[in-house]
C-alpha cells in the first residue's frame, strides 16, 4: 500500500488535492515486477501507471517483429492514450529490472484527472507529445517488409503470400506478367518463378519456398528439443487450443504445422457465430491471436514442417518429421484437419491454381477485383467467401448441388447473401467442365434437366466439403471407411484391459485425435476449440496413470 507522502515526490501526484491523493494512496494497486515480467500485453484492457521504482521497456509488434520502442524510468507515467481514446492497449510493457508501479483503473484515472486541472493539463500535454511521436515513428516504418514478385498462377507465389498474410507480415506483391515495369532492377529478368526480397536487402535463395521465407523472417522451423510431453500435429483451431491449454497447465508442448496456421478456418473471411465476438472475427485474426497466446504460455511452434510418421517407443511415441528429424513425446494429439474434396469436372486438374482454386484465401482479393467469379459449395465456408469476395468482384455466383442453402449453411449467412445485390445462388447446379488455354476462361454447368451451358468465368473457388488425409498414420490406427480417426466410444475394439479409452483417445493408447479429422466430429470452429482443450484434460489423466504404472513396476522390482 502506498503512502500519500511518498507519492508527493512525483510531479503528477504532487499537483493533486490532498483528499484525492489520499484516496489514490489507499485504493491504487501496488504492482511489483521481477525482471522480464510482463506488466501488460498489446490488446489487453488498459490501465494507467506511474513508475515508482525501476524501469519498463515498451514493446510494439511492428511488421511481424516485437521491437522495443521506448523505456520508462522512475517518475514516468503512461497508459493514458488508450484510456482516453477508448481502445485496448496497443503496446506491451515488460520490466527491464525489478520494478514497482502504481496502477489505476479507468474510473480511478477519470476521477484523478477530474480532480485537478493542473494534473489533467500535464497528462493531455504528454498525450499530445506521444501521439506526435507515434505519428513520426510510424512514418519511418516501411509499408512492407517483404517484396514478392511472381505470377498469380504460380503455386509457390500464392503459398508464400498466404503464409505472410496469416502471420501478419506486411508484404507487397508484384505480378511479373501484368506489371513488368515494377520488377526491381536487382532481380533477374530471366526468372520465371517467384522471387522474394526481405527488409529491402536480403534476397531469398532460388527457388524461394515458404520454409526459406519463414526461416529468413526468423520463424522456427526446427524443434529445439528431442523430447516433449505432448506433440500436437496441426495448427488449426483444435491444435491451437490444445497448445494453449497444454502449455498453460505446465506441459512441454511442441506444435507442428506443415502449411499455414488456422487450417481451413484460417481462410474464413468472417466468423460471426463464434462465442465472444459479436461483430465477428476473421479466421486469420483468430488464428494469429491463438498462436500468440500459445507462444506466450511457452508452446514451441514449428512451422512449414510435415509429420511423416508416428511410431510407438518405450514410454510414448516417436514423431518423425520430413528430412528425418525425430522427437519423442509422452502423448500425441492429431489435429491435422482435412483437405478440400476434389471437384469431378473435365480439365479441372489442368487449370488448378490458374483460376481454379480450392478454398478462398483473403490474399485472392487483388486477383478477382472487378471480375465475374464462381463459388462451388453450399456450406458456411462458401457463404463466408461469397460475402467477402462480393466486396471486390463484379459478381459472385454460388453454385449449389442441392435444392437450397438452408440444409447446409447457417441462417445468418443465408440472410446476408440474400441481401447482397451482386451475389446469386443457383440451386441444382453442377460444374461439368472448365476451359481455357493458360488460365481459366470458361466453365460449363448443368442445372437440373436443362441443357449444359458454357459461360465466361475468371475465377472458380471450390468448397464442396473435405476428405480426411490419414494414410500416413500407423496401419493399426482405427479409422472409418472414409479415413476419419475413431476415438472413445466409436472404437470397435480396445486392447487395454485395466481401463476404458478416454473420450478423445484413439485405439492406440496415448494418441488422441481432435477436430475435423476425428470421426463424428462437429465441423465448427467452436467445437474444434472445445475438443482441443478437452484433450489436454484427458492427457493429464493418461499421464498420471502412466506414472502410477511406472511407480508400481519400480516397487515390484
Amino acid at each position: 500500500m502506498f503512502q500519500a507522502e511518498e507519492l508527493k515526490e512525483f510531479a503528477l501526484m504532487s499537483c493533486l488535492p490532498e483528499a484525492q491523493l489520499q484516496r489514490i494512496a489507499q485504493r491504487a494497486a501496488d504492482v511489483r515486477l521481477y525482471k522480464d515480467e510482463w506488466l501488460i500485453r498489446e490488446g489487453e484492457q488498459p490501465s494507467f501507471f506511474v513508475m515508482i521504482e525501476g524501469a519498463v521497456d515498451v514493446l510494439k509488434d511492428i511488421s511481424g517483429r516485437q521491437q522495443v520502442v521506448k523505456r520508462y524510468g522512475r517518475g514516468a507515467f503512461f497508459g493514458e492514450v488508450p484510456l482516453i481514446l477508448g481502445t485496448t492497449a496497443f503496446v506491451s510493457c515488460r520490466a527491464k529490472e525489478p520494478s514497482r508501479l502504481l496502477r489505476l483503473d479507468k474510473l480511478q484515472f477519470k476521477e484523478m484527472i477530474d480532480s485537478s486541472p493542473e494534473c489533467s493539463g500535464l497528462i493531455l500535454k504528454t498525450m499530445t507529445d506521444r501521439l506526435n511521436y507515434i505519428q513520426d515513428h510510424m512514418m519511418e516504418i516501411p509499408a512492407s517488409r517483404v517484396l514478392v514478385v511472381g505470377s498469380q498462377y504460380d503455386t509457390d507465389c500464392r503459398d508464400i503470400r498466404s503464409f505472410l498474410s496469416v502471420n501478419r507480415i506486411p508484404y507487397e506483391w508484384v505480378d511479373r506478367a501484368r506489371e513488368p515495369e515494377r520488377v526491381p532492377v536487382c532481380m533477374s529478368r530471366e526468372l520465371t518463378g517467384p522471387a522474394v526480397i526481405i527488409d529491402r536487402q536480403f534476397c531469398v535463395g532460388q527457388p524461394p519456398t515458404v520454409r526459406k521465407v519463414a526461416e529468413a523472417l526468423g520463424f522456427r522451423t526446427e524443434p529445439k528439443s528431442d523430447g516433449y510431453d505432448v506433440v500436437v500435429v496441426g495448427a488449426g483451431p483444435a491444435g491451437l487450443a490444445a497448445a494453449v491449454y497444454g502449455s498453460s497447465e505446465g506441459l512441454k508442448v511442441l506444435l507442428i504445422e506443415r502449411a499455414t496456421v488456422g487450417g481451413q478456418a484460417g481462410t474464413s473471411s468472417r466468423i460471426e457465430n463464434y462465442l465472444g465476438f459479436p461483430a465477428g472475427i476473421t479466421g486469420d485474426d483468430l488464428s494469429e491471436r491463438a498462436l500468440k497466446q500459445a507462444s506466450q504460455f511457452g508452446t514451441e511452434i514449428v512451422l512449414t514442417r510435415e509429420v511423416e510418421n508416428v511410431e510407438p517407443i518405450e514410454g510414448g511415441w516417436c514423431v518423425e518429421l520430413d528430412e528425418g528429424r525425430r522427437v519423442s513425446t509422452r502423448a500425441v494429439i492429431l489435429a491435422t484437419g482435412v483437405d478440400w474434396r476434389r471437384l469431378e469436372a473435365e480439365n479441372i486438374d489442368r487449370l488448378m491454381g490458374r483460376g481454379v482454386l480450392y478454398g478462398a484465401g483473403r490474399t485472392e482479393t487483388s486477383t478477382i477485383n472487378g471480375k465475374d467469379i464462381f463459388i462451388v459449395g453450399g456450406g458456411n465456408s462458401a457463404g463466408q467467401a461469397a460475402m467477402f469476395f462480393s466486396e471486390y468482384a463484379k459478381s459472385v455466383t454460388v453454385l449449389v448441388r442441392g435444392a437450397a442453402l438452408k440444409l447446409t449453411m447457417s441462417q445468418y449467412l443465408i440472410e446476408q447473401i440474400r441481401m447482397r445485390r451482386n451475389i446469386r445462388v443457383e440451386p441444382f447446379t453442377t460444374v461439368v467442365s472448365v476451359g481455357g488455354e493458360s488460365s481459366l476462361e470458361t466453365i460449363c454447368t448443368k442445372t437440373g434437366d436443362e441443357p449444359a451451358r458454357t459461360r465466361q468465368a475468371e475465377a472458380l473457388f471450390v468448397m464442396i466439403g473435405a476428405d480426411a488425409s490419414t494414410g500416413w498414420l500407423p496401419e493399426e490406427l482405427k479409422r472409418d471407411d472414409l479415413g476419419y480417426v475413431c476415438t472413445g466410444r466409436d472404437l470397435p475394439a480396445w486392447k487395454e484391459r485395466d481401463r476404458k479409452p478416454f473420450p478423445l483417445e484413439t485405439n492406440l493408447a496415448g494418441m488422441f485425435c481432435v477436430g475435423d479429422v476425428r470421426h463424428s466430429s462437429i465441423k465448427r470452429v467452436s467445437s474444434a476449440v472445445g475438443e482441443g482443450s478437452m484433450a489436454i484434460a484427458f492427457i493429464h489423466q493418461y499421464l498420471a496413470l502412466a506414472e502410477k504404472a511406472v511407480e508400481a513396476e519400480a516397487v515390484v522390482a
